[in-house]
């Protein structure tokens, strides 16, 4: 009987052991695109990371990536699962005027405890970028939001690297230590202080945010920079990717802490940018930082450890930062985690542990981001792609459309000419989608012309657009019929002479202008 029952214990013992030594480090890089990523097809200039590309040999690599435009929107959206309608977190947070993230909200910290009552340490060491620092018993939020441990700035950008305020723990104090070592050695002491506990870190460096500067010359290769402001000036790039190498060079010497004390191998690491790059250091001929323009949402995304099976993967599959809620939570085996969530508050995140296991080779079937301000600004908009195709919906009424998968870098705006039956297709499946993600209608009541009318009717334009009391129309024919429809298709006004109706009385808001001539048109415009 001994002898039956001491394999079972044994087996027990093991499963438990494996549990409790599970880790999980989330590594964010601050402003960091693709395009300076080495092992990224698109990169066109390269900063040189080593520790980084440790990671590809243990784990995923993932080439179709997407994150907010802006800082704090994705973060919020890695804490909660959620898309930014939701949070209403659409903007970097600022001033006392932002829309702040409700420490309500249900987050990875606060799940781990409900998983693992003080089982799990759970600390967020560097940047927070979640609410205002005044009034200063804000500082406590991140203790609030689930973690045991806060250590780091609370601002989205400090103004010197050298000389900077770092609040933990609710306690603020002056910081002279070089910032992005300095996020380094904290990460490095607390996980020590841990002991054999498992923890979840989630660690985000500044780097390689503006203030553009020079590094410790230790730390990076450009041994030939000034530091002069006006050098700087002049030469943004090479500062930025001074300060990449400085990043991954501190992010090598975590790697080299983690071996050293035997945590390496019981280790998952997940390394990303939480959006592109900033348009100082922007290499490409589109957006930047801020805009739903590949270049402004495309990042670096892999996770690499144990709990990858046949590592050293390329996935095409299609996945978010918002999908890091999920991913950590089952890394931690915390797959029942949907039970704790209330139907009022849904969230977005979808695990891709089973692509991490090779079950599965992708886990949804398009991907979404958006960014809005108050007051709204040009280039507000939401975005969707699927594996073909991508959608852009701006907030002022326009549309644009692109055959991703084939123009990456967004050349061809498809609805500049006639959709072919493919390319429409996928504009409506998009905008279905949308639509249904977003509870709102009226994404889908563009009708493209298909006769030899074509060229003149892609000519058609409503400007100014947003417009504030009548509207004017480019390439009219003089002849047509017009209506005006809310989004929920009910008709406002009907009738010939659009340009002479005063829209003044209408609500602020998106509309449809249909114009009805020998072909049917319509465009989509925004009150002010």
């Amino acid at each position: 009987m001994i002898n039956k029952i001491l394999p079972v214990f044994g087996l027990l013992f093991l499963t438990y052991t494996t549990h409790a030594q599970r880790n999980v480090i989330l590594i964010i890089a601050d402003d960091l695109g693709t395009d300076y990523c080495g092992f990224y097809e698109n990169h066109l200039d390269t900063a040189a990371m080593p520790n980084v590309r440790r990671l590809l040999a243990r784990g995923v690599r993932f080439r179709n990536a997407w994150s907010n435009p802006l800082c704090s929107p994705t973060r919020a959206g890695i804490l909660t699962g959620r898309y930014s309608f939701r949070t209403g977190v659409g903007n970097a947070i600022g001033g006392a005027g932002s829309a702040v993230l409700d420490t309500a909200e249900i987050t990875i910290p606060k799940l781990l405890n409900r998983y693992a009552a003080n089982g799990i340490a759970k600390s967020n060491i560097g940047k927070w970028h979640l609410h205002t620092a005044m009034p200063n018993t804000n500082w406590v939020f991140p203790n609030r939001m689930g973690y045991d441990h806060f250590e780091g700035n609370f601002l989205g950008a400090i103004s010197s690297f050298s000389n900077w305020t770092k609040i933990k723990n609710g306690v603020s104090s002056n910081v002279t230590t070089y910032a992005t070592t300095e996020t380094a050695n904290n990460a490095i002491s607390w996980i020590k202080s841990q002991g054999n506990k498992p923890f979840f870190l989630w660690l985000a460096f500044n780097a390689p945010h503006t203030p553009h500067h020079l590094p410790p010359t230790s730390l990076h290769s450009y041994q030939n920079l000034s530091g002069t402001t006006a050098d700087i000036a002049a030469n943004p790039k090479s500062y930025f990717k001074a300060s990449v190498e400085a990043l991954d060079h501190e992010i090598g010497r975590l790697f080299d802490s983690l071996q050293a004390s035997g945590k390496w191998n019981n280790t998952d690491i997940i390394f990303i940018g939480d959006n592109g790059n900033e348009s100082s250091v922007a290499q490409s001929r589109g957006g930047a930082k801020g805009s739903i323009d590949q270049e402004g949402v495309g990042v670096p995304f892999i996770i690499s450890g144990p709990s990858v099976v046949n590592p050293n993967r390329v996935s095409d599959a299609l996945v978010s930062t918002h999908d890091l809620f999920a991913t950590i939570l089952e890394l931690f085996g915390y797959t029942d985690w949907p039970s704790q969530i209330p139907a009022n508050k849904p969230v977005d995140s979808r695990s891709v542990l089973p692509i991490l296991k090779n079950q599965l080779t992708e886990v949804r079937s398009w991907v979404f981001t958006e960014v809005f301000k108050n007051p709204s600004v040009a280039g507000d908009g939401k975005t969707m792609r699927n594996k073909e195709y991508k959608l852009l919906d701006f907030d002022n009424g326009t549309q644009k459309i692109f055959h991703i998968s084939s123009d990456p870098t967004e050349s061809n705006d498809l609805l500049l000419g006639t959709l072919d039956a493919t390319a429409m297709s996928n504009y409506t499946a998009l905008c279905s989608e949308m639509t249904k993600l977003l509870g709102t209608a009226g994404f889908c009541n563009l009708t493209t012309p298909t006769t030899d009318l074509a060229d003149e009717r892609k000519k058609l334009r409503i400007y100014p657009n947003p417009v504030f009391d009548f509207l004017r129309l480019e390439h009219a024919q003089g002849d047509e019929q017009y209506r005006v429809l809310n989004v929920l298709g009910q008709i406002l006004y009907a009738g010939a002479g659009i340009q002479k109706q005063n829209l003044r009385d209408l609500d602020a808001g998106v509309y449809f202008l249909e114009i009805v001539g020998k072909e049917r048109t319509v465009l989509r415009f925004l009150k002010r």
